[in-house]
């Protein structure tokens, strides 16, 4: 066990012909070297980046301090993504402590200062929304309830008003806006009771839906309406629909609103936002006797134990003692740019967005600027998908937001959707023409508004492993997961010329211990290859910060870092994914600003069901090195292979030639042990590094469960043999 070190890349005396050992069996690694068929070009400054997201309260100024960083930045990561994870909470965030309120009486809509003062901020901080409609959602918040069956009339939800005409310009039928219930089971239903707050809905329909579950298969279902639950003149207060004369069996109901009272809400008419949208206190559905009593299905409380409901959006309308508990720390800009975690580079800047106001987030780019701290990107919003948030909504939004970004800087540019991380299309409800793609809808929405050139990036994470389903053979699908979700975005409509960013990223979205243990690194290094290979043009590792092990999925010990800390956050070991970014990042790419080309490169090594188990991806760096980076995903065998370099036709054929530097990480240099404190890893790198004098004829071993660099130049071009 290493405690407290963070080794550099050491230099072993390993004998050459270790790695050049004959056999009588090698098989080959193919590199296309067509110069007009690199798939890529990257900068690793620009391409190869990772994330700080929210911290636990109080672990800031214990990680931001000289050593932490000092060893953090030596994994090699370069250009740094700041996450905004309040929106996961369904909170308003304020960046900046110092700011006004819209209401003078020092609550409402909240703009951060834009001018900065002489005290740095450090720390940031999220107020949980009052109007929220949703139980829980797809995001991180595991303490906050909807106010539609809380059991509390005083409490109401109530809908974004920056999607309403004010604001959006259209008609509110094209921005409908929903609630709806999760019985749990099919439930017998004739009846609802709607407690509408103000505003109301005027025009609205009480429906189900017909499917399997409307959140995980949206497009294999419909939403039709009970025989009495189209309104058309609604007058608010307490309405009660007879929905049917015959009891219909039913899990899901929805309340979609296509017109509003434009009454005010409880905060009054001196802003026109309280007077915009939809609001409901609470809702109640069941069933009415011959005799017109009503029997309620719901469970009413103040907790996740409520009957569970959805919402389109929430209106961002807060005050200050909604910061009743600080759950986390988004660390404050000033500390984030001072600090020495961004090299000083330009970092990827978040607004919020889905429950915010344009006004603050141009307030947000303003301080940063006269700061003078350098941003490369904005992200618009965080995980929209999430939320359930539909795509006109969306892309109303970002339309919004982008015009108030870019009237502070024109040159801004920002991307989104930051889709969740999933292997397959986002599906939501489909439109009146049959559509379900939200990125093909977004894409539409931004085209139809003449905005598509507001959308500078695509964004979206990337956790491909479901929580608990870790295999060693779901090594075998990551190459095809990450490029195919990249095929899908462009089959929607994203353009060729709009770069695709994976802003976070990590093998599943609950640690576990195949985080630490070797396939944790593999799992790394195929994926960051298999992405630039597949035309990916910046990836961000999820994240910096060292965090104790805690308890993820199943119970099993695990954390998103590279590093396992102690309760204190003080490192105590690196782990399988540090070496690997080193690998990556300080031997496979040449450190810089230098413009590297990637290339197509296989290996004819498969297991007996057809698995390709050796991949390989090659750049040609500026320093005019070849740089392979295989990954041998066979965790019992070793493999023996020649390396080729051919031209298209395989009629020329190179190989390299002198001496080679050969990186390599695998089980003889690292072990996780897992324990019932969480684990250790022993040995614990650092990685292996020789020299092969390299010929024609020389082959290379690669050790089972390893990654290997190999880099250097190649000899001149002959003909092909074969």
């Amino acid at each position: 066990m290493c405690v407290s070190r963070v080794p550099p890349l050491a230099v072993l005396s390993f004998a050459a012909a270790a790695f050049a050992a004959p056999a009588l069996r090698a098989q080959t690694i193919h590199v296309d070297a067509t110069p007009s068929h690199a798939t890529n070009s990257i900068k690793p400054t620009e391409a190869l980046g990772a994330g700080i997201d929210r911290l636990p309260y109080g672990a800031a100024d214990k990680l931001f301090v000289d050593d932490t960083l000092k060893q953090i930045l030596s994994a090699g990561w370069q250009t740094v993504t700041y996450r905004q994870n309040t929106e996961l909470h369904i909170e308003a965030w304020h960046w900046n402590p110092q700011g006004t309120w819209s209401d003078p009486a020092g609550k409402g809509y909240f703009i951060g200062s834009a001018t900065p003062g002489t005290e740095l901020v450090r720390h940031s901080y999220g107020y949980p929304l009052q109007h929220r409609g949703v139980t829980r959602d797809d995001g991180t918040d595991m303490d906050g309830y909807s106010r539609l069956t809380d059991g509390d009339e005083n409490s109401y939800w109530k809908s974004n008003p920056y999607l309403t005409k004010t604001y959006t310009g259209e008609d509110d039928s094209l921005h409908p806006q929903w609630v709806f219930l999760d019985l749990s089971s099919k439930q017998d239903v004739t009846a609802i009771r709607i407690a509408w707050a103000e505003p109301y809905a005027t025009n609205y329909a009480v429906q189900y839906w017909t499917g399997e579950d409307p959140i995980k298969k949206p497009a294999q279902g419909s939403w039709q309406a009970f025989p009495g639950g189209v309104v058309t003149n609604g007058k608010g207060g307490n309405a009660t629909l007879q929905l049917s004369t015959a009891p219909i069996s039913v899990q899901w109901v929805r309340i979609w609103m296509t017109a509003s009272s434009n009454t005010c809400d409880s905060h009054g008419s001196a802003d026109k936002r309280n007077c915009l949208g939809y609001a409901i206190r609470e809702i109640y559905l069941g069933t009415t006797r011959a005799n017109g009593k009503f029997h309620d299905l719901l469970r009413h409380t103040p907790d996740q134990d409520q009957t569970a409901t959805y919402c389109s959006s929430v209106d961002p309308w807060h005050e200050p003692s909604d910061l009743a508990e600080r759950a986390g720390d988004q660390v404050g800009f000033d500390l984030f740019y001072t600090s020495g975690v961004t090299r000083g580079l330009p970092a990827m800047i978040p607004i919020a967005m889905l429950y915010n106001t344009p006004e603050d987030a141009a307030a947000e780019i303003a301080y940063i600027e006269k700061r003078g701290y350098p941003i490369s990107y904005v992200e618009m919003g965080e995980e929209p998908d999430g939320h359930y948030t539909l795509p006109e909504d969306y892309a109303s939004l970002y339309v919004q937001f982008a015009v108030a970004l870019h009237r502070i800087d024109p040159k801004l540019k920002l991307g989104g959707p930051i889709f969740t991380g999933e292997n397959k299309d986002i599906e939501v409800w489909p439109d009146a023409n049959g559509k379900a793609s939200f990125t093909a809808r977004f894409i539409d929405y931004l085209k139809s508004h003449d905005k598509l050139g507001e959308l500078a990036f695509f964004s979206f994470e990337h956790y491909p492993v479901d929580p608990g389903k870790v295999q060693w053979s779901s090594l075998y699908d990551e190459a095809y997961l990450v490029q195919h979700i990249m095929d899908v975005w462009r089959e929607d409509g994203v353009p060729a010329n709009i770069p695709f960013f994976i802003t976070e990223s990590n093998l599943s979205s609950s640690s576990s211990e195949a985080y630490m243990d070797i396939w944790g690194g593999l799992w790394l290094a195929d994926y960051i290859g298999a992405f630039l290979s597949g035309g990916g043009s910046a990836v961000y590792y999820f994240h910096y910060m060292p965090e104790p092990l805690g308890r993820g999925h199943n119970n099993s010990p695990g954390t998103f870092n590279f590093f396992s800390a102690d309760r204190d956050y003080k490192i105590r070991q690196p782990l399988s994914q540090y070496f690997v970014s080193q690998l990556l990042n300080l031997e496979w790419v040449q450190p810089g600003d230098g413009v590297h080309k990637v290339f197509p490169a296989a290996s004819d090594i498969r297991d007996g069901a057809g698995h390709v188990l050796v991949t390989t991806y090659a750049m040609l760096r500026p320093d005019g090195q070849w740089s392979l980076l295989i990954i041998n995903k066979d965790q019992e065998n070793p493999y023996t292979v020649n390396i080729a370099f051919d031209d298209a036709q395989k009629k020329n054929a190179s190989t390299f030639a002198g001496p080679v530097s050969v990186t390599t990480f695998g089980k003889a240099q690292y072990a996780w042990h897992p324990d019932r404190n969480g684990g250790t890893a022993d040995p614990d790198g650092p990685a292996a590094k020789s020299t092969v004098n390299s010929g024609a004829a020389t082959q290379f071993t690669l050790p089972a469960a390893s990654v290997s660099v190999l880099r250097g130049t190649l000899a001149p071009t002959k003909p092909s043999q074969k």
